[in-house]
């Protein structure tokens, strides 16, 4: 691994087997053969639509569900894994360094417990505390670096709004000191002032606890304002990865293109210029062959059918998966 890399995947793939034991039976592949780098340091963005196997790829790097091929590794500089063949004293070390940061806020928190013993949990579960009091005193630690104070941390979940639910999310992620959070439509749910609050705690706490994200989401406005690196996935698969501003200045993907004109413009003269893709993402249980967004692409070749394209870096630190971009680039 490259010492500037916290986790690197190579050709990784997630399946589930569907159907019956003995007839129809198949593989539902959520994440097929992706190749993907997210620097030490770095809020990395995961971009597509619903059913393009984001969450499916977050939730394998977190090694909640099972990697079925390829690779991946995590290197934070104390401490090196196989993510593919954790297990006991490693896995449970990991656990404390990877954590997740879930969507929904109101779901996330139990309502029978304090505050206090949601941020605690994980403490007391990985045993990383020798004492009550040396709980406390992270829990409160942590709690006021999310913006919430000690009467907070009495008080239960329903007591609180979205947004200061989500902080309490937050701070129950980063008690263990994690290296890397995974967060997963961590502010789909709230109001869009909310939104903007939660995303520069994220952005502060990252600078604070020198943290990496992994940050998945379907709005690209939010993307653009807090990552530095987008990749962009179809069908499990990746399409287009670059730095934010390079993507955004300049996608070369057909699907990019579609996903970015579909952003509200607040100019009247914008209304309209949305690009509409034809037809329903395909089922990953019946994959189409070669590029897997040919059904669905406008510029598709006999090409595009046949073969599948791979990623191929087309400037410093941008990559595509297609056969036409550098004529559609024209």
């Amino acid at each position: 691994m490259s010492e500037n890399n916290l986790i690197e995947t190579k050709d990784l793939s997630v399946g589930f087997p569907v159907g019956g034991q003995i007839f129809n039976k198949s593989v539902l592949k959520a994440v097929n053969k992706v190749s993907l780098d997210i620097p030490l340091g770095s809020f990395f963005g995961v971009v597509g639509e619903s059913g393009s196997g984001k969450t499916t790829f977050g939730r394998a790097l977190l090694n909640a569900v099972p990697i079925t091929g390829g690779a991946a590794h995590y290197d934070d500089g104390e401490a090196k894994y196989d993510l593919g063949k954790l297990a006991g004293p490693d896995l449970k070390d990991y656990r404390r360094r990877a954590q997740l940061i879930f969507q929904d806020p109101y779901a996330a928190l139990s309502p029978r417990m304090t505050v206090r013993d949601i941020i605690a949990e994980p403490l007391e579960v990985m045993k990383l505390c020798k004492t009550r009091e040396e709980v406390d005193e992270r829990v409160r630690e942590i709690a006021a670096m999310c913006r919430l104070n000690l009467e907070h941390l009495r008080r239960f979940p329903h007591a609180f709004s979205g947004g200061q639910r989500q902080r309490i999310s937050i701070a129950r992620a980063l008690v263990s000191k994690p290296r890397f959070v995974v967060a997963d439509e961590s502010v789909a749910a709230l109001d869009v002032s909310i939104q903007a609050d939660i995303l520069n705690l994220l952005k502060s706490l990252q600078k604070d606890l020198g943290l990496t994200y992994l940050f998945i989401s379907h709005d690209l406005s939010v993307v653009a304002h807090t990552c530095d690196h987008v990749a962009v996935m179809y069908l499990g698969q990746i399409m287009e990865s670059a730095p934010t501003r390079q993507l955004f200045a300049a996608p070369r993907h057909p699907y990019t293109k579609v996903l970015f004109s579909a952003i509200p413009s607040l100019d009247p003269d914008d209304r309209g210029k949305a690009q509409r893709l034809e037809g329903e993402i395909p089922s990953p249980t019946n994959r189409p062959s070669g590029c897997q967004f040919h059904t669905r692409c406008p510029f598709a070749t006999d090409l595009c059918k046949r073969e599948e394209p791979t990623l191929e870096s087309c400037e410093q630190g941008h990559s595509v998966a297609c056969h036409r971009w550098r004529e559609l680039a024209d």
